[in-house]
């Protein structure tokens, strides 16, 4: 069976040879090795301190040129792979990795049932899952926070918008879980924060005793 499958790869190999997302290059993984440098260079590693409902948020990258097109491509092109590469980006950075231990729980920003199904996958989900494997007592709890009305996308609204379009879209179950835990609330992109202050506050309300944000982006 292993030497079939290891024919079968080869053949779509020949058929399909692994292209970089960024340059086009043949390469043996989804980015060639002169990308994926120059992408982790890109990484900035922002710490900003929150007075808000959560007390800090941590971004790897401005939202713009390559990465902008990396994140859409994750989100909307079926190219799931690519949490992989997200994920080792924050797991490298050593000042990040131990502000990230420190923390009880990871929580992804859920998406709708609905869009879900439609897109075959919580891209937030999928990165904050292997962080939580990689980090020692960091556990990902996916059955917490749910979104319980199918909004609008949020990036079709302005600030104002964006606000009222979350009001009452998100709930808190399993709350026993959550009290006086320190946790880390993931997600991809983070905009005018307005995903973050509600998931955030309703966390805090539910007993989060400290919640940081964690993006791969922010605009």
């Amino acid at each position: 069976m292993k030497l079939i499958k290891q024919a079968f790869i080869f053949f779509i190999n020949i058929i399909h040879p692994q292209l970089c997302l960024l340059c086009g290059k043949l390469c043996k993984k989804h980015l060639c090795k002169q990308c994926e440098t120059r992408i982790c260079k890109d990484a900035t590693f922002k710490i900003e301190t929150i007075n808000c409902y959560f007390e800090k948020h941590i971004y790897i990258f401005k939202y713009e040129g390559e990465i902008r097109n990396l994140i859409l491509s994750y989100k909307f092109k079926d190219k799931s792979y690519l949490y992989k590469l997200f994920s080792e980006i924050i797991l490298k950075n050593e000042k990040i990795f131990g502000i990230l231990e420190k923390y009880d729980i990871i929580i992804p920003v859920p998406i709708h049932k609905k869009r879900k199904k439609q897109r075959g996958y919580n891209q937030s989900e999928l990165i904050a899952n292997d962080l939580a494997t990689n980090i020692k007592d960091l556990k990902c709890e996916n059955n917490i926070l749910i979104k319980q009305k199918n909004t609008l996308p949020q990036s079709s609204l302005n600030k104002n918008q964006r606000k009222n379009n979350l009001k009452d879209a998100y709930k808190v179950i399993n709350q026993e879980k959550i009290i006086n835990k320190k946790i880390i609330l993931f997600d991809d992109i983070y905009t005018t924060g307005s995903t973050a202050k509600e998931c955030s506050k309703i966390l805090k309300a539910s007993g989060a005793k400290e919640i940081l944000v964690l993006t791969i982006s922010k605009t």
